[in-house]
């Protein structure tokens, strides 16, 4: 029995948090070098659109006008962490940047993500496939010329950067 919505909400929050940690545990894990950019971008932002795409709460409950404190400080303390986790992925696949462009790079990409995040939850069927899609290509456009051939090639790799218009 909870006293209040509020109350609610924040043992939701607490339960999708949780959830949402052992997803970016999986998903932000170190990357083999052979493995081609489009594969570990592709990756990545699959398990996320799969966390977000099945607990649609989530994004309303850490983007909502309402927000409890205590879920705005633990949905701080997740990007946080998100960026900290991304931050380190990068670091090994740009070894030389200075750790403030990496800082950077890794907010750029976050941002990305979660600005496209918006589009694919308004969408749904090949119609959310196709934003996805769109996120992913964003993505490695971007990292591509700051990674350069450090990340494996496949020729196999499916489509992951083909366009459909």
């Amino acid at each position: 029995f909870f006293p209040n919505k509020e109350a609610i909400a924040i043992e939701l929050g607490d339960r999708l948090m949780h959830e949402m940690r052992e997803t970016y545990g999986e998903a932000l894990a170190p990357v083999d070098p052979a493995t081609p950019l489009e594969e570990a971008v592709g990756a990545a932002v699959d398990r996320f659109i799969a966390f977000n795409c099945d607990h649609p709460v989530f994004f309303a409950l850490m983007h909502g006008p309402d927000i409890p404190g205590r879920i705005a400080e633990e949905h701080d303390a997740l990007h946080a962490t998100l960026v900290s986790r991304i931050e380190a992925l990068l670091s090994s696949l740009l070894p030389d940047a200075p750790p403030s462009d990496v800082t950077r790079t890794a907010h750029v990409c976050l941002g990305m993500y979660k600005a496209g995040l918006e589009l694919v939850l308004a969408h749904e069927g090949a119609e959310r496939d196709a934003y996805t899609r769109e996120i992913k290509n964003v993505l490695i456009r971007y990292l591509e010329p700051l990674v350069g051939d450090r990340l494996g090639t496949r020729e196999d790799t499916g489509a992951a950067t083909t366009r459909t218009v």
